[in-house]
């Protein structure tokens, strides 16, 4: 009798043993998304795919939530509205975290106080390119020439871009206003057409994204005049040298940019682990490589240095969008 009551009480001991699973397995399985507030396919969206593979080793299950609409704004609202666990991140960008704030009358979201920042992911040039035909046909070959002629001729040049307040509106305007120059801004609807405008000769010169624009400046069909960062740009293979525009005009500075953020609240020690994870892998060979492809070099940052850099961006395109006079209603 005795052995049977130890027989049957082990039996049931064990039994409540496989019930009640271990205190690893009753953890809620936990997955982070980075929010990307475009559509899937762009360079945004490809850097965020490349390192959400990065650090899955550190995070575990990292997934891109593509949220595109209103010019990033839907996206980045939802980021705001998240949970501050640290389990949602989203991408700020130049528009949603440096133009928006100026260019629309109302946001659903507060770029200075409804996120907190993780890392700048990178910074991608943008290239003054003209129509390689014009270019020759008026005689164009840098930047200095450009200004002589736009001087010489008030009102003979015009430039094209995305649409009203987009990064190459802009930067066309800060161009026009460090220069003394005028030229017609004919507004596209989007990036591709801006630059189909370009190719056909209906306008003269653009602000192109470099990656986008590198194709056709190798194939002799856009003239490169000079890159918007603040230094010549050393990693263009097959790309004649092309100068900054700050070589010419001191202090011009516009490039498009993005990187991590979280929502408001979020634990210090979240912020640290996340930045970690993530300086990690855009410090990594293999995202360097991938990233290069793109024409874009990665800016790992401290939560600090990322957030003064949003500060000072918001700033300068507080400047940038009174004068061109853009507004979205």
């Amino acid at each position: 009798m005795l052995n049977r009551r130890h027989l049957i009480m082990s039996m049931a001991l064990s039994a409540s043993a496989l019930a009640l699973p271990s205190a690893s397995w009753a953890q809620p399985a936990t997955t982070t998304r980075i929010v990307v507030p475009f559509g899937a396919g762009g360079p945004i969206d490809v850097t965020a795919r490349i390192l959400a593979e990065a650090v899955k080793g550190s995070l575990g299950t990292v997934i891109v939530d593509n949220r595109p609409g209103a010019g990033g704004n839907i996206g980045v609202s939802a980021v705001a509205r998240a949970a501050p666990d640290g389990l949602t991140l989203g991408i700020a960008t130049t528009a949603s975290h440096g133009i928006n704030p100026w260019l629309f009358s109302k946001l659903p979201y507060d770029p200075a106080k409804d996120f907190t920042a993780i890392t700048q992911m990178l910074r991608v040039p943008n290239v003054l390119v003209m129509n390689a035909d014009a270019a020759t046909r008026l005689n164009i070959n840098s930047l200095a020439d450009l200004i002589a002629y736009a001087k010489a001729n008030p009102a003979k040049l015009n430039y094209g871009s995305g649409g009203n307040g987009s990064a190459g509106h802009l930067a066309g305007e800060m161009f026009k206003n460090q220069a003394g120059v005028f030229a017609v801004h004919i507004p596209f609807n989007g990036g591709n057409p801006a630059q189909l405008g370009l190719l056909s000769g209906q306008v003269d010169f653009n602000f192109d994204n470099l990656a986008t624009a590198a194709p056709n400046i190798r194939a002799g069909k856009l003239k490169a005049l000079a890159v918007t960062t603040a230094q010549r740009v050393p990693s263009m293979p097959d790309v004649p040298d092309v100068p900054a525009m700050a070589d010419t005009l001191p202090g011009f500075e516009i490039d498009t940019w993005w990187g991590l953020v979280v929502p408001a609240g979020t634990p210090a020690e979240t912020v640290r682990k996340l930045n970690a994870a993530f300086t990690e892998a855009l410090r990594s060979p293999e995202v360097k490589a991938r990233f290069a492809t793109l024409m874009a070099e990665p800016e790992p940052t401290t939560p600090e240095q990322f957030d003064a850099f949003m500060t000072r961006e918001r700033t300068k395109y507080q400047r940038v969008v009174k004068i061109s006079g853009a507004k979205v209603d």
